[in-house]
């Protein structure tokens, strides 16, 4: 039997607070991190990720804190992000109670930062965070810490599965937020290429996304906006792709 596709929720920081995002710029404030995921868990979701969007620009790792007292709200699988630069905030970061960790402008800075933290803390634990964006039919690398960057996302996505990382986070940048539909090619095409989860988030509109996607090669789906700003909860999403036959935990 095919592993089960897993739903899973998103939340940003801006260090301390919920935000949500549209195309990486304009923001809405949702309120208390620890109250989020109080509710999320309560709706039994698959996995959480926790992703302190403000951290590497204010040369900051995520809050221990905040993920020490996320972690004991949590009983599903945490993943947490955000300026995490090395071994030892890695580190920090599990202690606290994360079961993985979301990597992104530390790898583009220092690649060999993948194979370290694989072979000390294990595979399973380190998540490749890739932002993606689209120009003239091309898919880039997207960071602002590096705007000259010019690296083909389907490239960097094969570099970090060589180099040891256990899953791969595709955040999209142009549908970031926005509900219009997500880039199933795109998703398919990139899930295809790797041999590790495949985890996509962007553009989500509601369980006919999740249908889609779940037909590709993709073993997550992440979402935000479409859960904090419609009627739309994980649960209804995985229902419909139960009933589309995809093979996903109801309960």
């Amino acid at each position: 039997m095919s592993l089960k596709k897993r739903i899973v929720p998103l939340v940003l920081l801006d260090g301390f607070s919920v935000v949500k995002t549209k195309q990486f710029k304009e923001r809405r404030n949702l309120g208390n991190p620890i109250t989020v995921a109080r509710t999320y868990n309560s709706r039994n979701v698959d996995e959480l990720i926790i992703l302190d969007i403000d951290a590497s620009a204010q040369s900051r790792a995520i809050d221990l804190l905040t993920i020490r007292d996320i972690a004991t709200e949590c009983f599903m699988p945490l993943t947490v992000g955000g300026g995490l630069r090395d071994l030892n905030d890695i580190g920090d970061a599990l202690k606290f109670g994360a079961d993985k960790v979301a990597l992104n402008t530390a790898i583009l800075n220092s690649p060999k930062l993948i194979r370290e933290a694989a072979e000390t803390f294990g595979s399973q634990a380190i998540v490749a965070s890739i932002d993606v964006i689209e120009t003239e039919g091309q898919y880039f690398v997207y960071s602002s810490k590096f705007p000259d960057l010019q690296l083909l996302a389907c490239d960097w996505a094969q570099r970090c599965a060589q180099m040891g990382a256990g899953e791969l986070l595709i955040n999209m940048t142009n549908l970031d937020g926005t509900m219009n539909g997500a880039d199933i090619s795109f998703a398919s095409v990139i899930s295809e290429l790797v041999s590790i989860p495949v985890m996509y988030a962007g553009g989500i509109s509601g369980a006919k996304d999740c249908c889609a996607l779940g037909k590709t090669s993709v073993t997550a789906i992440g979402a935000a906006a479409v859960f904090h700003f419609t009627s739309t909860t994980p649960l209804d999403c995985k229902t419909a792709m139960d009933a589309a036959g995809i093979n996903v935990r109801l309960i």
